[in-house]
């Protein structure tokens, strides 16, 4: 995707979900790798993981995207962060919990966007002109657009399009250039992120979207 960012191919254990890697080191160029979401998860995956310098943080973004986190945990010996609503789901691992936000580096930063679940975040990364990594909460259109999906599990819609509205006033233009969606990327047709992603989010009518009926 980019030089830092890859994308795994869609997870069957979290319902065709795509996780995503940063490749960061710390001030003094240790490894931080992140995982975002788990991937899929086998010996091929973690030798890859392993090859890159192994992994320093699991970013869970919402309940569905845990996987086989806890295998995923103690295999790399990695540190699970996680909205601290969704941290019941991992009883038995080590996790490292936020309420509002959570800077993972200088560079990187995740933040609670409750709605999709109770829990959902998404994460920044302000390389590339800014990245938005955003799980559940804002997946691809049939034509590639960002907007809110309500489906049948969706735990608080309106609370759901309240956040995607403070997405809009929280970035510019200089800000984010690109979102990489946990989910349906197959939509985006060979693209690897829904780019310009501020002017799309900026046409989002959310008015429009309170009375969505949800989706199976």
């Amino acid at each position: 995707m980019f030089d830092s960012v890859y994308a795994f191919p869609p997870n069957r254990d979290t319902q065709g979900a795509t996780a995503y890697f940063i490749v960061d080191n710390t001030p003094e160029g240790q490894p931080a790798n992140l995982l975002i979401d788990a991937p899929l998860w086998d010996e091929g995956t973690r030798e890859w993981l392993l090859a890159q310098g192994g992994v320093r943080w699991l970013l869970i973004t919402h309940r569905g995207g845990l996987g086989r986190s806890a295998t995923i945990q103690k295999a790399l010996g990695c540190e699970v962060v996680m909205q601290e609503q969704e941290a019941y789901l991992l009883p038995d691992t080590p996790t490292t919990t936020f309420h509002h936000s959570f800077k993972l580096s200088p560079q990187i930063e995740a933040f609670w966007t409750s709605g999709h679940s109770p829990g959902s975040s998404c994460l920044y990364y302000s390389a590339y002109g800014g990245v938005l990594f955003t799980g559940r909460h804002l997946l691809p259109s049939r034509a590639g657009e960002p907007e809110p999906l309500r489906l049948a599990k969706t735990f608080h819609w309106p609370r759901q399009l309240q956040q995607v509205e403070a997405l809009k006033a929280r970035f510019t233009a200089a800000t984010l250039a690109h979102i990489c969606p946990g989910a349906s990327t197959g939509l985006l047709r060979g693209d690897r992120t829904i780019d310009r992603a501020y002017e799309k989010l900026q046409k989002l009518d959310l008015e429009t979207f309170y009375n969505h009926q949800p989706l199976i």
